[in-house]
C-alpha cells in the first residue's frame, strides 16, 4: 500500500507553482457566490488551480445544512473533476460553542462550560458538534481557544476555559478528543488557539502588545498547548495577532517553528488567524508590502492563509521570482495541508450523504446536551435564603434586557452572531442580503429565554410581570418607569442583566469588545439600583462574558446567579435553578475584581502577589477578590473530614495518595466540586501562593458521603527554574482541600526527598481521582 508520505511526493513532483501556491489559500464562500448561490464563473476563475480551503461554506452564507452539505459536494466535484490533479479543498468552520451554522445546536459559551469542572461535559459536547459538522462536509474548526484568562477585560474572556492552566488544558484535551474523535479519517480537524499569548494583551485590548516573561510563557501560557498537543493529538494551530516581547508572533519562526514544533514536538497543521498575515504589513508594520508579510509568515511556518488569498498567492510568487523566497519553504506547508487531507481520507471520501443530513440536526438528546450543560455551569455567586423560589409564588417580576432577548444568550461565535456580523461588514454584497427572511428562521435554532423558562417552570397561578427596563448598551432610561412599576407590584424579582455577545458595535462582550472598566454596560447599574432601592426581594441572573466588579451587587442583592452565556435551553437552565429543579453546583474558573484597578487579578499568583507591601490592601479598596476561583455556592450544605496523607515522603516518580471524606449535611441533593490545590512552600524561583492540582465533582444525596482520593504525581509539582528547566526540588509541599481556592476545609503537608534539583523529563498534567462510597 502507497504511503501518504510517498502520495505526497508523487503529487508535489506534479504540480505547477501556480497549483502550489493554491493549496496554501482560502476563499470565502461568498466570493464564489452571487445572490446567496454558488456562481459556477466565479468557481472557475478562482478555484481554476485548486485550493486549499473554503471559509465558513454554511457560517457565513445563509445556507441551511442540507444545502450547505449540497454545496460542499458541489466545490468538491468541480475541484476533482475540474481542475487538472483533482485535490479536494478542507472546507471548514467555527465551533466554539456549537457547530456556527444555520441549524447548528447552540451549546453554553466556553467560559460556562468550564465552570461545570466537568471536562466529560466538553467531549460530549464536541462529538455531537462534530456529527453536524461532518454532516455538511465540514472537516476542520477553528476551536478550542486555549489561552488561558488573565485579563477580563479582553472580550474574549468568554471563549476561555478560565484563568487556571490545569483547568485549561483538561478542557482542551476534552474538546479536541470529542472533536477529532478516534482518528482524523472520521473525525473534524480541531484548531488550538491562539498560539501564544493572546489573553494577555496590553490594556486588554484585542491584538495589543504581549508582555510576558519567558518563564510565565512557559509556566501558564504554553501549558494547555503542551498538553493538548502530546496528550490529544491536536491536529492544527492558529497564531495569535500580537506581538509578544517586540515579535509579531506570525511573523516569528522563531515562536511558531523552534517553539511550537522543535519544543513542543507539534507536527501538525499551522493555519494563519484570519486577516493575521496582512496585518503584519499593515496593522504590525514591520513587512513594506504584502509580498514581504507573506514571505515572513510563511518562513515562521504559518501554512495557509485564511480566510482569503491576500499575501500568498501573486504576492509569494513575486517573492520567489526576486529570490526574496526559497520554493523548499513553499514545498514544506503544501506537503503539510495535503498530509492532513490525506488523514482526513479527503481523496477517497471527498463527499458527504445529502439525504442524511438533516438527522442530525437539533435532535431532542443535542437539546438535551444543551440543557444539562447549562443546567451543570450556573454559579450561585450569593444567596441570602432567597433562592429556591417556590413555584407557587404570586407574583413575580422579571426585569431587565437579557430577560426576554433569545440573542443574548448566544457567544460571539455563534451563528446568530456571525449573521450579525457579515451583513454589518458586507451591506452591499453580503450574502445574508436580499435573502427570505422566513426561510432563515425555519431553521433558526428556537432558544429559549429566561422569560420564557421562567413561565413554564413557575406555578400556573402565578401571575409573571415584566419590563424590558434598558437595552444592553445605550443610555436610554426611558423603560425605568415601566420597570419600577412592576417591581412594585411582585413579591419578588428577578433581575437579568449582562452584555450581548458578539463583534459588532452594539455589543458588549466577544472579540472587538474589550472592556475597559468591568461595569455592568449601560445604564443598567443604575436600573440595578433604582430596583434595589425598593427593599423587595431580588435576585440577580447574570448573562455575560466575562468576570464584573459588581461589590455593591453584591452587597444589596438577596440573591446572585452567574448563568454566564448559556445557549439555547438557557432560560430552561435559569428557571430550573431558580425554582430548586436543578441545585447549582458550578464553580468559577476565573477571578471576580472588586474594582478594574486590581488587574490583572488571578488566585494562582506569587507570594508577593495581592498585597501593596506594609498595609496588604489599596488605598481606595481592599486587594481581596470580590469572588475567588473556584467559589460557588449550593442549596444545601457540605462537611469535609478525615483527610489523609498516605506517606509524609515521596520521590519523583513516585504518587501521593490524598484522601477525605465528603458529606452532604444538608436536606436536598447536590453537586460539590472537591479541590485539592498545593504549595511548594521554598524554591529556587517563586511559586504561587496556591496551584490547583486536582477536582472532582461529587453528587451527594442528604446525609450520604463518599472517600476521595486524589493520587497525586510528584512530577504534577514540578516547576521551571532559573534555567527553564523542568525540575521537581526537595522539600515541604502544603496539600489544602476546599470548596473553592479561598475556602480551604482540610490542610497537610508531604516532603518531596531527594538531590537539591532532579530534572523532569515531561509534564504531567492530570491528578488521577477516585470516588468510593463510604
Amino acid at each position: 500500500m502507497t504511503s501518504i508520505k510517498q502520495r505526497i511526493e508523487t503529487l508535489l513532483s506534479q504540480m505547477t507553482l501556480d497549483e502550489k501556491l493554491a493549496q496554501l489559500g482560502s476563499y470565502w464562500v461568498y466570493e464564489i457566490q452571487t445572490d446567496g448561490l454558488l456562481d459556477p464563473k466565479k468557481i472557475a476563475e478562482k478555484l481554476g488551480h485548486g485550493i486549499g480551503q473554503i471559509t465558513r461554506v454554511a457560517g457565513a452564507s445563509t445556507l441551511d445544512p442540507v444545502a450547505a452539505a449540497k454545496a460542499g459536494n458541489e466545490l468538491q466535484k468541480f475541484l476533482i473533476e475540474e481542475t487538472r490533479l483533482g485535490i479536494p479543498a478542507i472546507l471548514h468552520e467555527e465551533s466554539c460553542s456549537g457547530a456556527m451554522l444555520l441549524g447548528g445546536t447552540s451549546y453554553p459559551q466556553i467560559i460556562g462550560l468550564a465552570s461545570t469542572f466537568q471536562p466529560e461535559l466538553a467531549e460530549k459536547m464536541t462529538r455531537a458538534i462534530r456529527s453536524q459538522l461532518l454532516a455538511i462536509g465540514a472537516r476542520q474548526s477553528l476551536a478550542p481557544v486555549l489561552d488561558v484568562s488573565r485579563d477580563p477585560r479582553w472580550g474574549r474572556t468568554e471563549e476561555t476555559f478560565g484563568e487556571d492552566p490545569m483547568l485549561v488544558s483538561h478542557f482542551g484535551m476534552a474538546y479536541v478528543r470529542g472533536l477529532q474523535g478516534e482518528n482524523l479519517a472520521e473525525g473534524v480537524m480541531a484548531t488550538g488557539k491562539h498560539f501564544i499569548g493572546h489573553s494577555l494583551s496590553q490594556g486588554g485590548q484585542n491584538c495589543a502588545p504581549i508582555h510576558i516573561g519567558k518563564r510565565e510563557l512557559y509556566e501558564i501560557f504554553l501549558a494547555p498547548f503542551q498538553a493538548v498537543i502530546r496528550d490529544a493529538g491536536l491536529a492544527s494551530i492558529m497564531n495569535s495577532y500580537p506581538e509578544l516581547d517586540g515579535e509579531v508572533v506570525a511573523a516569528s519562526r522563531r515562536i511558531l517553528t523552534d517553539l511550537l514544533r522543535n519544543e513542543l514536538g507539534f507536527d501538525g497543521l499551522v493555519v494563519s488567524d484570519y486577516e493575521a498575515i496582512s496585518m503584519i504589513h499593515n496593522f504590525h508594520y514591520v513587512a513594506e508590502d504584502q509580498s514581504t508579510a507573506g514571505r515572513l509568515a510563511l518562513e515562521a511556518g504559518i501554512d495557509v492563509e485564511l480566510p482569503t488569498v491576500a499575501c500568498y498567492g501573486d504576492p509569494l510568487k513575486a517573492a520567489l521570482e526576486a529570490g526574496d523566497l526559497n520554493i523548499e519553504t513553499v514545498d514544506t506547508a503544501v506537503s503539510r495541508h495535503l498530509h492532513k487531507k490525506f488523514e482526513l481520507g479527503l481523496f477517497d471520501n471527498p463527499y458527504v450523504d445529502e439525504e442524511g443530513v438533516i438527522a442530525v440536526f437539533e435532535t431532542p438528546e443535542q437539546r438535551n446536551l444543551a440543557r444539562e450543560i447549562a443546567c451543570q455551569s450556573m454559579v450561585l455567586l450569593k444567596n441570602d435564603d432567597l433562592l429556591p423560589l417556590k413555584k407557587n409564588i404570586d407574583t413575580l417580576a422579571v426585569i431587565g434586557p437579557n430577560a426576554d432577548h433569545a440573542r443574548s444568550l448566544q457567544g460571539d461565535y455563534s451563528y446568530a452572531a456571525t449573521k450579525d456580523l457579515m451583513t454589518y461588514l458586507l451591506p452591499d454584497e453580503s450574502a445574508f442580503e436580499n435573502v427570505d427572511a422566513d426561510a432563515i428562521a425555519e431553521h433558526e435554532v428556537r432558544v429559549v429565554t429566561v422569560l420564557e423558562g421562567i413561565k413554564a417552570a413557575a406555578s400556573p397561578k402565578t401571575k409573571v410581570l415584566y419590563a424590558r427596563g434598558c437595552s444592553n448598551l445605550d443610555a436610554d432610561t426611558g423603560g425605568f418607569d415601566e420597570a419600577l412599576e412592576a417591581v412594585e407590584q411582585a413579591d419578588a424579582v428577578i433581575l437579568v442583566l449582562g452584555d450581548l455577545s458578539g463583534l459588532t458595535t452594539n455589543c458588549t462582550t466577544g472579540e472587538f469588545r474589550d472592556s475597559a472598566d468591568l461595569r455592568l454596560p449601560g445604564v443598567q447599574e443604575e436600573l440595578a439600583k433604582a430596583i434595589l432601592a425598593t427593599g423587595k426581594p431580588i435576585a440577580v441572573v447574570l448573562i455575560n462574558g466575562r468576570p464584573y466588579a459588581i461589590p455593591w451587587l453584591e452587597e444589596r442583592a438577596d440573591a446572585i446567579l452567574e448563568a454566564w452565556i448559556p445557549g439555547e435551553e438557557g432560560g430552561s437552565a435559569v428557571a430550573d435553578v431558580l425554582f430548586g429543579e436543578t441545585n447549582p453546583g458550578g464553580k468559577l474558573p476565573v477571578t471576580f475584581p472588586r474594582h478594574v484597578g486590581q488587574l490583572p487579578i488571578f488566585y494562582n499568583h506569587k507570594p508577593s502577589g495581592m498585597k501593596s507591601h506594609w498595609y496588604g490592601d489599596y488605598v481606595s479598596e481592599e486587594a481581596t477578590p470580590l469572588y475567588p476561583f473556584g467559589h460557588g455556592l449550593s442549596y444545601t450544605t457540605f462537611e469535609y473530614s478525615d483527610m489523609s496523607i498516605e506517606r509524609k515522603q515521596a520521590a519523583p516518580g513516585e504518587t501521593v495518595d490524598v484522601s477525605l471524606k465528603i458529606t452532604n449535611t444538608g436536606d436536598i441533593r447536590g453537586d460539590e466540586v472537591v479541590q485539592l490545590y498545593i504549595r511548594d512552600e521554598f524554591a529556587t524561583v517563586p511559586r504561587p501562593m496556591k496551584e490547583l492540582k486536582g477536582y472532582v465533582r461529587v453528587t451527594l444525596q442528604p446525609s450520604e458521603s463518599r472517600e476521595v482520593t486524589f493520587h497525586l504525581p510528584v512530577d504534577l509539582v514540578a516547576f521551571y527554574d532559573l534555567d527553564l528547566n523542568l525540575v521537581v526540588e526537595p522539600g515541604r509541599i502544603l496539600v489544602m482541600i476546599g470548596s473553592s481556592s479561598e475556602d480551604i476545609r482540610l490542610e497537610g503537608e508531604f516532603e518531596i526527598i531527594g538531590e537539591s534539583k532532579m530534572l523532569i523529563k515531561e509534564r504531567v498534567f492530570v491528578c488521577p481521582v477516585d470516588v468510593r462510597e463510604v
